[in-house]
């Protein structure tokens, strides 16, 4: 199929990869830039996915109050020097990730720390789901397996829809990020409060 300079800049950009591993990339995905962009991330292409590899232990800790002071984020994201974490851009992506959390809510950074109970008790229940409401044995996997895809849009950051641009993953603009600024970009860990939050099962 024919693929558009277009769509190989904008693949370009968003990874950091050169012209060729983006148009064959593409080539192999069927035009489709964000398996392309996953297709070069799983070759060790990406150039956000080379410096993922890289020890990120300076950064900064941001925060978000929403407006009525009822719900408030600490996030911290760690980068490889001071210099990145004062830069501008970095600082705006710590602001856009603590107010993705005030509104999205998420449970986890990233799907790898769902634990192995809530990720089999998920799985019993949808499975049982389907098979209630009279899907095929067959079907039963697939369906199962589309429904804890789903969950972890919902409940782990990285995979969330980001609130600025629907079409594309908070770990999309990570990696962006990281792509421009040339580091290592990882978020460690965030603290969501919600105003009263727990006060009636004495939860702190």
């Amino acid at each position: 199929m024919e693929i558009s300079a277009n769509v190989v800049k904008e693949l370009r950009e968003k990874t950091g990869a050169g012209f060729m591993d983006c148009k064959k990339a593409l080539a192999e995905t069927g035009g489709d830039l964000e398996k392309a962009t996953d297709y070069l991330r799983q070759k060790g292409i990406s150039a956000a996915a080379k410096k993922a590899s890289r020890v990120a232990t300076d950064g900064a800790v941001g925060s978000y109050i929403h407006p009525g002071g009822k719900i408030g984020v600490l996030v911290e994201i760690n980068c490889e020097t001071d210099f990145v974490a004062r830069n501008a851009e970095f600082q705006s992506l710590l602001k856009d990730v603590a107010m993705q959390i005030a509104a999205a809510n998420p449970r986890y950074v990233r799907r790898e720390e769902v634990s192995s109970d809530e990720f089999e008790r998920e799985k019993t229940i949808y499975r049982q789901q389907a098979l209630e409401s009279g899907k095929p044995e067959k079907i039963v996997d697939k369906i199962v397996e589309g429904k804890m895809e789903r969950f972890y849009s919902e409940v782990c950051l990285l995979e969330q829809a980001f609130i600025k641009d629907p079409d594309r993953k908070v770990s999309e603009i990570i990696n962006d990020t990281i792509a421009r600024l040339g580091e290592n970009i990882q978020v460690r860990r965030f603290a969501r409060y919600h105003l009263g939050e727990g006060a009636l099962t004495g939860e702190s």
